[in-house]
């Protein structure tokens, strides 16, 4: 028999499999031509190669190809759409609906900053963030900055080569005398910080005309807490600062020296010292003055306080107490209070249309994403699940209003995309649940590979991160170490 006849019998190469989707997305801007929503797919196509399908040119004909992420009844494909079906019980026969929504890109490592001594806080400046939109012309573009808070009791500015530009004075000189606990930009010359020391400090930042060198001067020395202060955030335009106590204190102050009150006179340091005490600390140079207003809305230790991204006469605190709670600054009075079911940690506030989502990092592993409005629905929208241990910080996307990031003492940082929701298990206490897309590890831990530890993060604990459009996502910690992280281009990455 010939080899022709001996394969006659044999059948051919099987055709294809193929599955019909329905493509749909929210975005306005990114809408398919009618007709053209429903198209037969390869089985074991992946998102990559739906990102290519959407961008064609019978599809979007996008001028360049914009990366795709595509989400199944609230899920992000990672697999073959075949893979997706099997794992689902689905037959090949089902059309699948696929919302197409831009990727989050992978947060690839830049660099790392050394420090001293543990990196307690970060903020950054540059032509987006929001101290340099605040700046408006002061800011001279291509003078990107970092700020970063240490347990040293120092401050230090960085510039994008990972030079220290400037640091604060030491505590002799009218520097803090104790561990830093947070700081931020109030422009692109003016800083607040605050911590163990119990004062909130406003600084004059000022450079060289060759912009190598920098100098941190202290003018303001806002006395009022009785504890150590946790957390400061800053409303430039306004020159108000908001400060977290570990007393559950809440306290208003301003940058105007005229306008401020005086301080209150048994907390100025040598009130109640020896002659001697009070000529050493006379050698301070800044101003001390008192609080606008220092309530005590909290049970327990305060932890963040934030202005309202878009009314600075609103804020919202999260404390130890279990409790978030909606802060009128005019009237210092309690106007909405939510409880959940564990300390809070961390804050941070996503604008979403004319209201806010407030995202609170707990003690428990997990951040709560609630609705501060007084007549929402539900106050609990979801929970963020993944990380191994606390979570103390925590920052927006500058980019959209759907997405943040976390840094938790498990030692790594977490970004999150809450348009990927699933219901929460029994175990999890039911609710909608969201999971981190990327995974940030600290690339102190990454010669540590063998070195096995029974608490998550231990040695490089994340205590303070930020999120900037032209920086990435800048974190600090227990390593000592500011670590930078930038995106890159989705598809050379597939």
């Amino acid at each position: 028999m010939s080899q022709m006849d001996s394969s006659m019998g044999q059948p051919g190469p099987a055709e294809p499999q193929q599955i019909r989707v329905n493509f749909t997305t929210t975005s306005p801007d990114l809408q398919l031509p009618e007709g053209r929503t429903q198209l037969l797919v390869p089985a074991d196509i992946k998102r990559y190669g739906l990102s290519r399908v959407l961008n064609s040119e019978s599809m979007l004909n996008t001028s360049s190809p914009i990366p795709f992420d595509f989400l199944i009844n609230g899920s992000f494909l990672r697999t073959s759409l075949e893979d997706y079906l099997k794992a689902n019980g689905l037959s090949a026969e089902t059309t699948i609906t696929l919302q197409y929504v831009r990727s989050l890109i992978p947060p690839v490592y830049q660099a790392s900053f050394e420090h001293d001594d543990w990196v307690s806080d970060v903020d950054v400046l540059s032509g987006s963030s929001r101290a340099g939109v605040w700046s408006g012309e002061k800011f001279i573009t291509g003078q990107d900055r970092i700020l970063s808070a240490s347990y040293d009791g120092l401050l230090r500015i960085w510039n994008n080569s990972g030079n220290v530009i400037a640091t604060s004075p030491s505590s002799s000189l009218g520097g803090h005398s104790a561990s830093i606990k947070s700081a931020k930009f109030l422009s692109a010359t003016q800083i607040a910080s605050a911590g163990l020391d119990r004062t909130v400090r406003i600084w004059k930042y000022s450079e060289a005309d060759d912009h190598l060198s920098g100098t941190l001067k202290p003018s303001l020395e806002l006395y009022g807490h009785k504890a150590c202060v946790e957390s400061v955030d800053v409303h430039g335009p306004t020159g108000r600062v908001l400060s977290a106590g570990s007393d559950g204190s809440i306290g208003l102050w301003t940058t105007s020296k005229s306008s401020a009150p005086a301080a209150p006179a048994t907390l100025v340091p040598g009130a109640n010292g020896s002659a001697s005490k009070k000529r050493k600390i006379a050698s301070s140079t800044a101003a001390q003055r008192g609080p606008l207003s220092l309530t005590q809305p909290h049970t327990s230790a305060a932890s963040a306080a934030i202005f309202d991204p878009s009314d600075a006469t609103v804020a919202y605190s999260a404390s130890q107490d279990h409790t978030l709670r909606t802060l009128d600054l005019t009237t210092s009075k309690v106007e909405n209070v939510i409880t959940t079911s564990h300390p809070l940690l961390s804050l941070c506030a996503l604008q979403r249309g004319s209201g806010v989502l407030l995202a609170a990092g707990t003690s428990a592993r997990h951040i709560t994403v609630a609705d501060p409005r007084v007549n929402a629905a539900t106050t609990s929208v979801m929970t963020l699940r993944g990380h191994r241990n606390m979570v103390g910080s925590v920052a927006v996307s500058p980019d959209n209003d759907y997405s943040l990031v976390s840094g938790s003492h498990d030692g790594t940082c977490r970004i999150w995309d809450l348009r990927s929701v699933r219901a929460g298990t029994r175990a999890e206490g039911g609710g909608s649940v969201s999971e981190s897309v990327y995974v940030i590890e600290r690339e102190s831990l990454k010669g540590q590979k063998g070195v096995k530890s029974d608490v998550p993060g231990r040695g490089a604990k994340v205590f303070g991160v930020a999120w900037d459009k032209s920086w990435g996502i800048v974190s600090g910690g227990e390593d000592k170490m500011v670590q930078i992280n930038r995106g890159r281009d989705l598809f050379a990455g597939e």
